[in-house]
């Protein structure tokens, strides 16, 4: 969301551009077909030719942020259409929800960093020596202030992660959970795992099982925070619904039997919105009380 609009990030469907960007204002008629809409179409950056997973809008600027799906760099999209490498040196951002912003406008990136899966960029992070690369099976979760002063990119390779502190592998006695998207929930941090348990990341940097989705494998999800301390989790294409867990991690079913539900976003009339992606349109829902799944 950004005020009365939606902020859309959409793979090039000619297969020539990384992603476009389109916005529906929510004040205008509905439905839109955007297909007549101009977009801002961000083109391939080099020869590597990643295109965007995940989005993010600075409540302070409204300038965008963007992962690379399945890479390793997050973009600055300004709003005269600016296109800048901001970060650099992560290892795998999943798409969906692996960038977000919290109250103080800093900007959380969940990195699944599993050597297995992602080629390691220079040296491990600080604090992170110790683990060599068969030891530690985890992710890497960063906080980062927007500081102008600091050069770009951001080298996070060579940056301190918010988490973990000191904890990995066989070294702290379990592997760490796959966490695959993020969402601020007042000074924590809520993070779901690929098989549906959402922990929570407490300030002192512990980490907590809040609660757990019904069964499923989760890929490409998105989080997202209301006012009333409840946290909306749209499932991905294996799951095909929409939860929403309340302050106490109890989880309810929003809506089900969908095709692909990814992006979704609450304005601040209580509408949620969401991407069902399979068949290319934007579904509005007016939320019902909650069920049990």
């Amino acid at each position: 969301m950004d005020g009365r609009s939606i902020v859309i990030l959409s793979p090039g469907w000619r297969g020539d551009a990384a992603g476009e960007i389109y916005r529906l204002d929510l004040d205008g008629p509905l439905p839109a077909d955007l297909s007549r809409r101009p977009a801002v179409r961000i083109p391939f950056s080099d020869p590597r030719a990643a295109t965007l997973g995940s989005l993010a809008v600075d409540p302070r600027t409204r300038e965008l942020y963007l992962g690379d799906e399945n890479g390793g760099r997050v973009w600055r999209l300004t709003g005269d259409e600016q296109l800048t490498l901001y970060a650099s040196g992560l290892h795998r951002l999943v798409g969906g929800a692996a960038l977000a912003f919290d109250a103080r406008g800093r900007l959380l990136i969940v990195d699944f960093a599993d050597p297995l899966l992602s080629e390691g960029e220079q040296r491990p992070p600080a604090g992170l020596e110790q683990f060599r690369d068969e030891d530690y099976r985890g992710p890497l979760v960063f906080r980062v202030t927007l500081d102008p002063t600091i050069p770009l990119p951001r080298r996070l390779a060579t940056s301190p992660p918010l988490f973990p502190r000191a904890w990995g592998g066989k070294a702290g006695g379990a592997h760490l959970p796959r966490l695959i998207s993020l969402v601020p929930r007042g000074e924590d941090v809520l993070l779901l795992s690929s098989s549906g348990d959402v922990h929570r990341l407490a300030p002192d940097g512990s980490l907590s099982v809040f609660t757990r989705m019904p069964r499923g494998q989760y890929t490409r999800t998105h989080m997202l925070a209301a006012p009333d301390g409840s946290v909306f989790v749209s499932g991905g294409f294996q799951v095909g619904s929409v939860f929403r867990i309340d302050a106490d991690g109890i989880v309810s079913v929003v809506a089900s039997h969908l095709a692909d539900p990814q992006g979704i976003a609450l304005d601040d009339r209580g509408h949620l919105y969401l991407a069902e992606s399979s068949f290319h349109r934007i579904l509005k829902l007016t939320i019902p009380r909650p069920s049990r799944p």
